[in-house]
């Protein structure tokens, strides 16, 4: 299969200017060109000097094809803006509250239709010693955007280690359910845990990624860690957190808001700027970091990764199976 880098987008349109000139002067006065770094990621040395940067430093962390060659929005963006409705549903929220959240020891159970199901340590489903960046596209079912320079490792190279059957048609996922340490869970938001799915082909999908950290450093407890799904052409909501759960099924997975809210949201949650939410429109975003007037961006149908992920929906009806 053939897959070709998402297309460019202008940095202005994803932070403040003066914050992305930055970022190319201290590149500049490192002595670091933009064809490449030796030794680290592009994102770990553009936040090297950041205080507000924290979390132990990922180590042999290479640079991948698919990125987007754009300035990702800045380290307070990523970490402070946040959706995890097990910590709180404002954006603040997972920040404050989820500061004392214990993501180490970690085990992820394995069960379905695959050759070795069983309880693996996080160690042993995340290989450390073959992790790349990759700066993707978020966009939020809420109309809003940003530019996020992930850290983690392929999710087919995962699944394959658990030798998926045949039967075995999609994936399901499940968070951690434990809520003395998130309080979020303590109300009925929603019916916890957290469960997400993707087909098998979307699971596979080269693009697709689990990550374990951000900005060249491990995972903070806002954004997921130890372990979270990185779909780039799906809504964000897509990208389930704090997975401790993986099954291989031969039925498509009832999600969580599929079950909440099934008027609003649909197994597949692509993006698609021509399909509306029931209470807003779909059609353009907000772009974090862009400034308080900057104008909205027209939202891109796949998130802009059209070209790479197109042909897994085709002869579907993308108004109807949303």
């Amino acid at each position: 299969m053939l897959i070709r880098k998402a297309p460019e987008i202008r940095a202005s349109e994803i932070t403040d200017e003066t914050v992305y000139l930055n970022r190319r002067q201290f590149l500049a006065a490192a002595g670091i060109t933009a064809a490449g770094i030796v030794g680290q990621s592009t994102a770990l040395a553009a936040i090297a000097s950041d205080p507000g940067a924290t979390g132990r430093v990922l180590q042999n962390v290479s640079e991948s094809p698919l990125s987007l060659n754009e300035a990702p929005n800045s380290w307070s963006d990523v970490t402070t803006y946040n959706n995890f409705y097990e910590f709180g549903t404002g954006k603040s929220d997972p920040h404050e509250n989820a500061q004392a959240f214990r993501s180490r020891p970690w085990q992820v159970e394995v069960t379905g239709h695959c050759d070795k199901p069983g309880n693996y340590a996080y160690e042993d489903v995340i290989n450390e010693n073959i992790l790349e960046e990759r700066v993707y596209r978020l966009r939020c079912v809420e109309a809003w955007s940003m530019i996020v320079p992930w850290v983690g490792i392929p999710l087919s190279d995962i699944l394959k280690k658990f030798e998926p059957q045949s039967k075995a048609k999609y994936v399901r996922f499940r968070t951690l359910y434990d809520p003395e340490q998130m309080p979020g869970q303590r109300r009925r938001i929603l019916d916890w845990p957290y469960v997400e799915g993707l087909t098998i082909e979307e699971a596979m999908h080269p693009l697709t990624m689990m990550a374990v950290g951000v900005y060249g450093r491990v995972l903070p407890n806002q954004n997921g860690a130890p372990m979270r799904l990185v779909v780039p052409w799906k809504y964000g909501f897509k990208s389930i957190k704090s997975i401790n759960y993986i099954e291989f099924t031969d039925r498509q997975p009832k999600t969580s808001w599929e079950l909440s809210a099934p008027q609003e949201y649909g197994f597949y949650a692509n993006v698609n700027p021509g399909v509306d939410h029931p209470r807003w429109s779909q059609a353009t975003e907000r772009v974090i970091g862009a400034g308080l007037f900057a104008p909205r961006r027209d939202t891109l149908m796949f998130n802009g990764y059209t070209e790479q992920v197109g042909h897994l929906y085709s002869g579907l009806d993308l108004r109807r199976n949303y």
